[in-house]
């Protein structure tokens, strides 16, 4: 009876999760065939934005590949921007509304294998972010000089709230994009990518035209505008430019420098910065930061650690900017390599924090790597799944930060070879370079790389809010012990020592008794710094 109860429970817990998601949920998180039966090739977005009224008003032309003959295709635009009108072919195509999704209807069938492009005119007022880069929107704010600062946020909001496109992280537009921003003259507006050209409008305004060249996730696509100064540097051949307010810019040209040991690093562990030919930039947001793709959002305030603060308390996250390494630590793992699904954001997150503790013990040693990771397990919160419900638009728990690092430090002890753990790294990194994957093939990659089933163990960190217990004890002398998991059959090994004898053992869900004789459990010491886990 006991057990059915419990059953009865989990099964109550399934339908609880289930119904808090909507058709809204679903039509902004999933992939119908109205999404499925075409690929974006390329985004061309052309707007203006009024900081006075806080509007919007443009169009964006959107190129796809039709890959299986549709009359109905869904874009996406929050329903309180308006649709001014979509067209084909210099003819108006109509379209229904649903919630934000926007579903076009074709008088005429699009054939398979063709090339399409609708121009989607579009404006309105979008939403105004409340804590951004928190919950997603706009911000619009003022510098010191009373001038307009203006930035936006959506990763997870989607990018819709403020352009039309398919927000999905399925699709990228597979050859980049151009994002044409007019502001008000003597400001700049700063986007993805590289500096086509600006050109002022005689009416106020100066359009300021980038050029992405490389596939681009929906909420990278970005905007940023204020009074700037830009200065540029070059470094190893890569292009570094800075967009910063008028007043900051001594600070940056100091606080920057610190991009130069991330590059080296990253790129000696993770490959050749991915998107060079897009070149890399900083640009000063009035939010704390986000990793738009060549085109970082900074906001740290020109602070060491996170806005003045260690989130591993342990005194070595002061000894670098946070959101440079963080957010630049996204290009690798997040832009490069992309989660098809919000729900497998801890592809993302997980890697980008470990990227955190890679810098650290580039510059600074293994020993400093290890009190770093290991001083974030005071943030892991175990409130639930990292994983998220797919098709639904919804993540799992921010758990995916730190405990996804200690997971994967986990997993570099599991390896116990740090030259094959670097190559294993690497070979991930540039496998799936602009590709957009799934968490299951991240997990099928490092099996195969390590040599080792870690299915168990993914899945007792990504799907459950605990993680595993070692129990031991001692038996007429002789060490026993076992796993208390989530998982069924959970067999990680671990590393313990006896009487400071480094030795690795294989812990089932069952009792063992093992063949190392011990007078006392004092003599016992667990290996947690390498192994993230509760010892009893």
């Amino acid at each position: 009876m006991k057990n059915c109860f419990l059953v009865l429970l989990m099964l109550l817990g399934i339908q609880q999760i289930e119904a808090q998601f909507t058709r809204k949920d679903s039509l902004q998180g999933g992939l119908r065939p109205e999404r499925t039966c075409y690929d974006v090739l390329r985004y061309d977005l052309n707007i203006k934005i009024n900081p006075d009224d806080k509007s919007i008003s443009g169009y964006n032309d959107i190129t796809f590949q039709v890959l299986k003959s549709t009359s109905k295709i869904q874009l996406d635009l929050f329903k309180n921007m308006q649709v001014d009108s979509i067209v084909l072919n210099s003819k108006k195509i109509s379209y229904q509304r649903e919630f934000n999704a926007v579903f076009l209807d074709f008088t005429a069938p699009l054939t398979a294998n063709t090339q399409e492009s609708i121009r989607f005119y579009y404006s309105g007022k979008p939403i105004i972010a409340k804590r951004a880069p928190w919950d997603g929107g706009f911000v619009f704010t003022s510098d010191a000089q009373k001038k307009p600062w203006i930035g936006v946020a959506c990763q997870g909001t989607g990018a819709s709230l403020w352009y039309p496109c398919k927000d999905s992280q399925s699709d990228e537009p597979n050859l980049g994009a151009t994002i044409k921003i007019a502001a008000p003259n003597g400001l700049t507006a700063v986007s993805n990518g590289r500096l086509t050209g600006s050109e002022d409008l005689k009416n106020g305004y100066t359009r300021w035209d980038w050029e992405v060249k490389n596939p681009i996730n929906n909420y990278d696509i970005n905007v940023t505008i204020a009074d700037f100064v830009h200065f540029h540097d070059n470094y190893k051949g890569l292009d570094l430019d800075y967009y910063v307010l008028r007043d900051n810019e001594e600070r940056a040209r100091k606080q920057f420098e610190g991009v130069k040991p991330m590059l080296d690093c990253f790129q000696s562990k993770f490959g050749e910065y991915p998107f060079a030919n897009d070149g890399y930039k900083l640009v000063e947001t009035p939010y704390l930061g986000m990793e738009h793709q060549s085109a970082i959002a900074y906001g740290n305030m020109y602070l060491k650690g996170y806005l003045g603060h260690d989130r591993s308390q342990t005194g070595i996250g002061m000894n670098f900017d946070y959101i440079i390494v963080h957010e630049s630590g996204h290009e690798w793992f997040g832009n490069s390599i992309t989660a098809k699904d919000i729900a497998d954001m801890w592809i993302h997150e997980s890697f980008t924090t470990y990227s955190e503790a890679v810098y650290v013990e580039c510059l600074y040693g293994y020993e400093a790597c290890q009190i770093y990771v290991n001083g974030l397990k005071a943030t892991v919160n175990n409130d639930g799944p990292i994983i998220g419900k797919y098709g639904v638009n919804h993540e799992g728990s921010g758990d995916m930060y730190s405990k996804g690092a200690l997971m994967l430090n986990t997993i570099r002890h599991l390896v116990n070879d740090d030259d094959k753990w670097w190559k294993i790294l690497l070979k991930f990194s540039e496998t799936y370079r602009h590709q957009i994957i799934d968490g299951e093939t991240v997990i099928q990659f490092f099996n195969t790389e390590t040599g080792m089933n870690l299915t168990n163990v993914f899945n007792q960190y990504l799907r459950y809010g605990t993680i595993p217990r070692l129990q031991y004890r001692l038996n007429k002398n002789r060490l026993e012990y076992q796993w208390i998991a989530m998982v069924t059959d959970f067999d990680m090994p671990v590393d313990i020592k006896i009487d400071g004898k480094k030795i690795r053992i294989q812990p089932t869900t069952n009792w063992q008794t093992s063949k190392y004789r011990v007078k006392k459990l004092s003599e016992v010491e667990v290996m947690t710094n390498d192994f993230f886990i509760n010892v009893n």
